[in-house]
């Protein structure tokens, strides 16, 4: 699984000109799901991701996850973060997951950042085509592949 994390001041997803979820400060989330992945990187990330301290503290030290900053977070799918751009100037997503492996893994990657923020993040809608409107907050952009956690 890959992510990119962006610490944001508020954000949103829409899908067909509705919003599915809206945010203050706290973390915008986009999630690519490849082949390989398993419910261990699903539950690793997720702990990563609520535990990652990138918030300011009274210092104003990037010391605080986003629970202790009083944030939240939206999650939203993204296949086009296994992009291959080898050869040719055209994509290949050959190692994204195919949406009946990615589904199943993406409600677990919900779930159990749910369960560790204490509050049921935001998503938007999986295989939709999305809009997302956000504030990037420094701008604070992290990238997180739970294949380099060892």
């Amino acid at each position: 699984m890959r992510v990119v994390v962006q610490r944001v001041k508020r954000a949103s997803v829409s899908t067909g000109g509705e919003i599915c979820s809206a945010i203050g400060k706290g973390l915008l989330v986009l999630l690519g799901i490849e082949e390989a992945d398993t419910t261990e990187d699903a539950l690793w990330l997720a702990s990563k991701i609520v535990n990652l301290r990138v918030f300011d503290d009274e210092n104003g030290v990037m010391n605080m996850a986003v629970k202790e900053a009083g944030g939240g977070i939206i999650i939203v799918s993204q296949f086009t973060l296994h992009a291959s751009t080898k050869k040719g100037n055209r994509p290949s997503y050959i190692r994204a997951a195919r949406p009946e492996k990615a589904i199943p893994l993406y409600e677990k990657f919900i779930s159990a950042t749910g369960e560790l923020l204490g509050d049921a993040p935001g998503t938007g809608v999986f295989g939709a085509m999305m809009e997302i409107d956000l504030v990037n907050d420094g701008p604070v952009t992290i990238i997180i592949d739970s294949r380099n956690r060892e």
